[in-house]
């Protein structure tokens, strides 16, 4: 098993297929760093050398918004909403939908904590 940026790699997958598992890398994005390092994308993860790997973990904490750095990006945001008491910022505080779901009959996970 390998670590690149917090997530754990499946050695049996295919490079390409292995970097979506990365928080923050899509499917075009991991195609992209195999092309820019020169690293076949249809290699195994088991195969490539610890350099290569060091190579991408690299690449990827460069040039991509990833893991921890996205998930703060996503609450600083989500404190914005919140701190401007806009309509999705209270509707985020409440715990309900934001984007005009019904909560009549529906959206009973977000609602536990209101009936109780």
């Amino acid at each position: 098993m390998s670590y690149i940026s917090g997530a754990r790699l499946v050695d049996d997958k295919q490079v390409k297929i292995a970097l979506t598992k990365i928080d923050g890398i899509g499917p075009k994005k991991a195609i992209q760093v195999c092309y820019r390092l020169g690293i076949s994308d249809n290699i195994k993860i088991k195969e490539l050398t610890k350099y290569q790997i060091d190579q991408i973990e690299q690449m990827i904490g460069q040039d991509h918004v990833v893991h921890w750095e996205l998930k703060r990006g996503e609450r600083a945001d989500i404190e914005r909403l919140i701190s401007i008491s806009c309509y999705r910022g209270i509707r985020h505080q409440d715990g309900l939908p934001l984007r005009g779901q019904r909560t009549h009959t529906n959206a009973r996970t977000c609602r536990k904590k209101i009936r109780k």
